[in-house]
């Protein structure tokens, strides 16, 4: 049966959002996690036929906008990529609020206070307008920690420390020198290599349990190289080997809580991080928390997004990949 979605198109910092406008039945679910499975299970071939090639490419990512499932709530949103469905997405809600506003997706009661759910959690996003586009996104992130104890894992042929944080998603955080790399656009299938390889191991030493209790955020979603100078940077290896164009919106949010449970980042501090591509996200820690007993932080992400199109996809009855394909 022939099938026609309609999407339109933003980047945040470099990476990209194709976010679902028609053609995509409504999603049910009591919450963002009901909706996410149901999603998966019933509606997981409109995520290959955006996500995939001849459409898509193997680091394409996208969103479905959903009713609200909490009291005051904008909207909800569930994010897509190569593999699967994220839990949280720093760059996609940069980039959806800024779609939000400007093509009037969703209605939203005011722009300085925009509460998305996410099956992570709910965000408040801002957004700081001019000459009436989105100047400017900031939102205030799920809580992040560090989760448990510094490791060493054996992987690329040496031993490489790391250590594990969340920020609306678990990353592994190594040091790019200790394994070999430099944070270069040049460098990619190399990074992309080592952050399955490390992955991989990690996932393998490491039993992951989030503190609240909920067994569909207990896995590792990618792994994040960083370097400190000349200004600090990283790049997120996710999913089925997606590398991250943006610095990492959930990434910067666990960057800044390790730092912070370190006594290196101040309540109130910015620190600005940059992507592998030189585009950066700022991020600053606003108050302390708690996940059960875990000790946390409360960030505020932000960051800029532009629109870079508007699409109506196609599939025909005759064609014969309807679910794309994927080529790394």
């Amino acid at each position: 049966m022939r099938r026609e979605v309609a999407t339109v198109d933003y980047h945040a910092a470099g990476e990209p959002l194709r976010i679902v406008q028609h053609g995509m039945p409504p999603v049910p679910g009591a919450t963002m996690l009901d909706k996410r499975r149901h999603v998966r299970r019933r509606l997981d071939h409109y995520r290959r036929f955006l996500m995939h090639e001849p459409r898509g490419h193997a680091d394409m990512y996208g969103a479905i906008l959903t009713e609200p499932v909490t009291d005051g709530a904008d909207f909800g949103v569930l994010f897509m990529h190569n593999e699967g469905y994220s839990t949280m997405c720093g760059h996609g809600i940069i980039a959806l609020v800024t779609a939000v506003l400007e093509q009037g997706l969703a209605e939203v009661a005011d722009p300085q206070c925009i509460a998305i759910d996410t099956p992570a959690g709910r965000v408040t996003a801002r957004a700081r307008l001019r000459a009436g586009q989105v100047a400017e996104v900031s939102f205030e992130n799920v809580p992040a920690f560090v989760y448990g104890e510094p490791g060493e894992a054996s992987a690329l042929g040496r031993r490489i420390p790391y250590v594990i944080a969340f920020g609306g998603a678990f990353y592994a955080y190594a040091e790019a020198a200790a394994c070999g790399l430099q944070l270069l656009p040049g460098e990619a299938a190399g990074i992309i290599a080592a952050g399955r390889a490390l992955a991989r191991e990690v996932r393998d030493a490491c039993r992951i349990c989030h503190p609240a209790g909920e067994p569909e955020l207990d896995e590792l979603y990618g792994v994040i190289f960083t370097e400190r100078d000349p200004v600090p940077r990283q790049a997120c290896v996710f999913a089925d080997g997606e590398l991250d164009r943006s610095p990492t919106g959930t990434g910067v949010s666990g960057r800044a809580a390790i730092r912070f449970a370190r006594g290196a980042l101040a309540l109130g501090e910015v620190m600005e991080v940059a992507s592998l591509i030189g585009t950066r996200f700022s991020v600053r820690c606003l108050r302390a928390a708690s996940v059960g007993d875990t000790p946390a932080v409360i960030t505020e992400v932000a960051g800029s997004a532009s629109h870079t199109g508007t699409h109506t996809f196609v599939l025909s009855d005759n064609d014969p990949l309807p679910d794309g394909f994927l080529i790394r």
